[in-house]
């Protein structure tokens, strides 16, 4: 039994840090771990622009703990509005590293989002035309569609049509939650990838409905069958090249999670890579972690490894229940947080 593992540097390719107070409480946990992430651009409002992609990109280096190397990496907001050339200048000036498809409604602050398909698509050729990838919140929304359903019907509806219609553009699936979902990833690789997060590797929906609804554990795309969880485990376990690391880490106050109509997103940064190193573990694959967690994603968006390690062993430590970010009144419960954490981050820590 393999009780210490050091791997290159892991990047986050789907991370949610906000604004403000919770910009500066939540982002050093990723910051002490992890080389880059993909910095979502759901904010109120949404980041659609260059000038605020690259003010914000400053707000997320301010917020670093001193001495951190940690980088941010932006992505715009698309609505049915956005234009080609705001797009390709913001890539082509390193302000924007990808585009991210929010269908509209479909999650915590996606209400700007995508309406009509076809006005996006001058965008997607641009996209293509430069090389720019292309991140989606996979999942159509509509009354007629189950909840459960969403994923498998936007890759029929959306997603397989793009492929075929934009060969030549890389898409990224992101938070994929489903085995109809990890099937399809592989058919379609190497031009779609997929970010996995570490609670959709270990819950199933049992677990949050099964013995008095958890609220905590309320996401988008929503936790699945057991069937599902286990094709997460094995599709991330597997080495394949198109399924890597992204934590959908999304803060939120408690009030909000715990709401009449409660808030979807999972506040995991703190126990991420931890977690991940648990369930590779578990499936006798931490010879797979480094693949998943550092190279894969790097390779799939054309960047470099990061040439930074961190060192891993298996050493008890609990958790913290919640994070404060604004006062004793704002705080946000962390995913796993008071639980015994089974792995501990020993080398590479700032």
């Amino acid at each position: 039994m393999t009780d210490r593992i050091t791997i290159r540097k892991p990047d986050d390719w789907h991370l949610h840090v906000r604004d403000g107070a919770m910009l500066k409480a939540s982002l050093p946990f990723t910051a002490r771990h992890f080389g880059r992430a993909i910095i979502m651009p759901n904010l109120l409002p949404p980041i659609v622009g260059v000038k605020d992609a690259a003010a914000y990109r400053q707000r997320v280096l301010d917020a670093r703990p001193e001495g951190s190397t940690f980088t941010p990496l932006m992505t715009c907001y698309l609505t049915d509005h956005t234009d080609p050339d705001e797009v390709e200048s913001g890539f082509r000036n390193g302000v924007f590293t990808a585009v991210k498809l929010y269908p509209a409604n479909a999650t915590t602050n996606s209400t700007a989002g995508v309406t009509d398909y076809t006005k996006i698509r001058p965008v997607l050729a641009r996209m293509e035309k430069i090389g720019m990838p292309f991140l989606m919140h996979g999942e159509e929304v509509g009354p007629e569609i189950d909840v459960f359903d969403r994923e498998a019907v936007f890759i029929e509806r959306r997603l397989i049509p793009w492929t075929r219609d934009f060969p030549g553009l890389k898409f990224v699936l992101e938070h994929v939650s489903s085995k109809i979902g990890v099937d399809y990833v592989r058919s379609a690789a190497p031009q779609v990838g997929s970010t996995i997060t570490p609670y959709h590797l270990v819950l199933n929906r049992t677990d949050w409905l099964g013995y008095g609804l958890r609220p905590y554990m309320y996401c988008m795309p929503v936790i699945k069958t057991e069937q599902d969880r286990r094709a997460l485990v094995e599709a991330a376990t597997s080495g394949d090249s198109c399924f890597f690391l992204g934590t959908d880490s999304a803060p939120h106050p408690v009030a909000k999670k715990l709401a009449v109509v409660g808030i979807p997103g999972l506040f995991n940064s703190p126990v991420a890579i931890e977690t991940y190193a648990k369930v590779f573990a578990a499936a006798d694959a931490l010879d797979k972690l480094e693949t998943f967690t550092s190279l894969n994603g790097p390779r799939h968006y054309g960047l470099k490894p990061n040439t930074e390690t961190i060192t891993l062993e298996r050493s008890a430590w609990t958790a913290p229940e919640e994070v404060l970010f604004d006062g004793p009144e704002e705080r946000a419960f962390v995913y796993r947080g008071g639980e015994q954490i089974e792995w501990r981050v020993v080398h590479g820590v700032r």
